[in-house]
């Protein structure tokens, strides 16, 4: 998806969302791995954004469960439009009436490492990397599902592996900003707006 999608949905004179002015230059130091950031999004209702940086642009997904650290959960992630580099610093609030209004936190960030190429494992529909992020650590994987019919649904699903954990819910134990620390009813209150 291009970015033309991004920018047609948001108005930038009402929106603090990055407008992007294009792709991300190619990396030339290929030994510094792309990054990733998961957002926590409130609004209509609260879901994550997950998000890699593939082909200069955030390829990205809604996870409306949020990532799980246990490999037995399967959660739905949505693939919608391409985002733009800048998205990954993009912390605040999306103003009542605006395409996604609410409230958004850089609920986690880090780089990843793909473990095939890229443009044939979207082709193929399966995206197998490696996170290494201030809460999500390991290895990952995206699956298109036929899932209604449509091709945008996918499933993320965590690799069997030592970060793996089946007891615990990342989500519930660690819900804040994990660049600011704050929550989203804080980051809300910042921004001016009263929070959901």
């Amino acid at each position: 998806m291009a970015l033309k999608e991004y920018k047609r949905k948001r108005n930038f004179r009402k929106t603090a969302e990055p407008a992007g002015a294009g792709k991300r230059a190619h990396r030339k130091d290929k030994s510094v791995n792309p990054v990733f950031v998961v957002h926590k999004h409130q609004a209509s209702r609260l879901h994550y954004d997950f998000r890699l940086e593939i082909g200069g642009v955030l390829k990205s997904w809604a996870v409306p469960k949020g990532p799980s650290m246990n490999p037995a959960d399967k959660r739905l992630a949505v693939m919608v439009e391409d985002h733009p580099y800048d998205y990954k610093d993009f912390e605040g609030t999306i103003p009542e009436g605006e395409y996604g209004a609410g409230t958004v936190m850089i609920w986690d960030t880090g780089n990843f490492q793909l473990l095939d190429d890229p443009a044939e494992s979207l082709q193929r529909g399966e995206l197998r990397f490696v996170v290494n992020g201030a809460k999500l650590k390991g290895g990952f994987v995206l699956v298109q599902t036929k899932l209604g019919g449509k091709k945008e649904n996918w499933l993320l699903l965590k690799s069997r592996d030592e970060f793996a954990d089946s007891k615990s819910d990342i989500l519930v134990d660690q819900p804040d900003s994990a660049v600011s620390g704050r929550s989203l009813t804080q980051i809300a209150k910042d921004e001016g707006h009263a929070a959901d």
